[in-house]
């Protein structure tokens, strides 16, 4: 194992590259990454740097955000197939659809989400900011996309009209009360920490509602020392490396995505010597996208 971490390390080097590496990955990718977050904070944080190469072990709308967002560096997906199937529950020509049934309003896109259906976006969001996001737009109602609990989630903490797109994250969707139950019986002690992707009766069990990096934060922050955690299993890995002294226990043992974890260091090698699998955003839906995900971060 180490030899070939080594020879990743090197050719980065060699080439220029970043190797980034979401919440979720397998552990060994995770750590031998330069840098590992959320998919949008791992993308912003790679167009900061010098790097001409952009190695992001995730998902395909990922590669594509980091191209959105840098677009003078080449992004690499070490494999292509890797994908999402929350993103994959929409299209540019569905919303279309679904906007011609619907009265003008802003269209709120979560950054899972194909660059395609961004690029027809008022505006991103994050599961982090969502509540900010739909508070910030100056309209009663709006559609937001792709995610119906998050949707759900936002509707519940504003004024506002939010129409759902049907899509979900099947990992996220499929965690059920009883299984709420069964951890909090196994583990009394610990705080309930849920992404905001599951359904509503799991958000109202939940002790603390976060994204993966609010998780992270609040895991290091709180005076507990044991969390059950509401989310794929890939972010134990950095939750347990950051808070060695803490426990933290799976909400269940089928919060996997398999896509997430499609990715091995053979990939990120081959990937890196032979510049493989390159994700590039065509500069016409390029630009309307990054103008979505741009007047999300303006708003701090």
């Amino acid at each position: 194992m180490a030899a070939i971490e080594e020879r990743i390390k090197e050719l980065a080097r060699r080439r220029k590259a970043i190797v980034l590496a979401h919440n979720y990955q397998p552990p060994e990718i995770q750590d031998l990454a330069d840098m590992c977050g959320d998919s949008l904070e791992l993308s912003r944080r790679a167009a900061e740097t010098d790097a001409e190469v952009i190695v992001f072990c995730g998902v395909h709308f990922m590669a594509e955000t980091a191209s959105i967002l840098s677009p003078d560096k080449t992004v690499l997906l070490p494999r292509l197939e890797a994908g999402c199937r929350m993103a994959d529950m929409i299209t540019a020509g569905a919303l279309r659809a679904r906007l011609d049934s619907l009265p003008p309003m802003p269209v709120v896109t979560y950054v899972n989400s194909p660059a395609e259906v961004k690029a027809l976006s008022t505006i991103c969001c994050t599961s982090a900011n969502v509540v900010q996001v739909a508070e910030s737009l100056d309209a009663d109602q709006m559609l937001m996309t792709p995610d119906r609990n998050l949707a759900m989630y936002a509707a519940s903490r504003t004024g506002k009209k939010i129409h759902v797109w049907d899509g979900y994250c099947p990992i996220h969707e499929r965690l059920r009360p009883q299984d709420v139950e069964a951890a909090r019986r196994a583990h009394p002690d610990a705080v309930f920490m849920v992404h905001p992707e599951c359904r509503p009766e799991i958000l109202e069990l939940a002790d603390v509602i976060a994204s993966t990096s609010g998780m992270l934060r609040h895991a290091a922050e709180s005076k507990a020392g044991q969390f059950i955690v509401g989310t794929e299993i890939g972010l134990l890995h950095p939750l347990q490396k950051a808070n060695p002294d803490k426990r933290f226990y799976p909400v269940s043992d089928k919060m996997v995505c398999p896509d997430m974890k499609k990715i091995s260091l053979q990939d990120v090698l081959e990937c890196l010597e032979k510049m493989s699998n390159q994700v590039k955003v065509p500069e016409d839906i390029r630009r309307p996208a990054l103008e979505a995900v741009q007047k999300m971060v303006a708003l701090g």
